[in-house]
């Protein structure tokens, strides 16, 4: 029994054999590909939100994959959010009208409902990093209008350091590397640093969370380099009230000087729709 394990293990992970012409960066890679094989032969990938068995990981089963709610066209120009009836290209809604943002415009792959909140609470606060590769594809696939205009970069939403010390990393940055890395726009990921160390924002109203915010930004001097004259993207995971990005956003329009950006708009994973249902104009 021992003996056909092991055959079928060799079967089905190729280590790789580091002769000469295999140096380097290549060596790194194929060890890399070799270990990844075998690590999905003992613990093969599972669904994040039901423990499935699944092909790839961060990957959802088909059955949670339909509990994911999209979000798909018609949606407002301005705020991301799902329109009753499609009224052309840069139709608005209400809420967007009532209470304009400081960015341009904001996509979301789906709503705040369903299985998303798992999926990002995974990515966030469990340490599930790999995650962000498949979140990543589905933001890339919602925010294409945005990715494929010229001159576009992708600037993460950044965390105190002190967060980010007791996180270990960002997980905007994650999901602006992955989007980089399938759609080849740019990310400056030191561009803004965050230098309020505000409170958490899940229980706070929407006042609460403006005044928190107040202050809470700066543009680095290699933000104001690399942002003049082009279009930025902020990566965030979720879209709830809308004051973390509408308060980087005013900081990166007010930047001092003769630095402008072309645009502002906003790629989130997540958006937080009250009222459930798709909004009218």
């Amino acid at each position: 029994m021992a003996d056909q394990m092991a055959k079928d293990v060799a079967k089905s992970v190729r280590m790789p054999t580091l002769s000469a012409p295999l140096m380097g960066a290549q060596a790194v890679q194929g060890l890399r590909s070799g270990l990844a094989g075998l690590l999905n032969f003992v613990v093969p990938p599972s669904c994040p939100v039901c423990r499935t068995m699944v092909q790839t990981d961060g990957g959802l089963c088909a059955c949670c994959w339909k509990k994911v709610p999209w979000i798909e066209e018609p949606v407002c120009n301005r705020l991301g959010l799902p329109l009753a009836y499609d009224l052309g290209p840069g139709a608005v809604s209400a809420e967007a009208l009532a209470n304009p943002p400081y960015f341009d415009r904001l996509r979301a792959a789906c709503a705040y409902d369903g299985v998303a909140p798992r999926l990002i609470h995974a990515l966030k606060f469990a340490n599930q990093r790999y995650l962000a590769e498949s979140l990543g594809a589905m933001m890339a696939r919602a925010g294409r209008a945005l990715l494929d205009e010229d001159n576009v970069i992708l600037v993460p939403v950044p965390l105190h350091p002190w967060r980010r010390m007791q996180r270990r990393y960002n997980q905007s940055a994650l999901l602006a590397g992955a989007i980089s890395a399938l759609t080849g726009v740019p990310v400056v990921y030191d561009a803004v640093r965050r230098v309020k160390r505000t409170r958490q924002q899940v229980a706070l109203s929407r006042g609460e969370r403006l005044r928190n915010l107040q202050g809470a930004f700066s543009i680095t001097p290699k933000g104001q380099a690399e942002l003049a004259d082009r279009s930025i993207i902020l990566i965030d995971d979720v879209h709830s009230t809308g004051a973390t990005l509408n308060a980087l956003s005013q900081t990166i329009t007010a930047m001092s000087g003769s630095v402008r950006v072309r645009r502002v708009d906003a790629l989130v994973f997540s958006l937080n729709i009250a009222a459930g249902d798709p909004v009218t104009i």
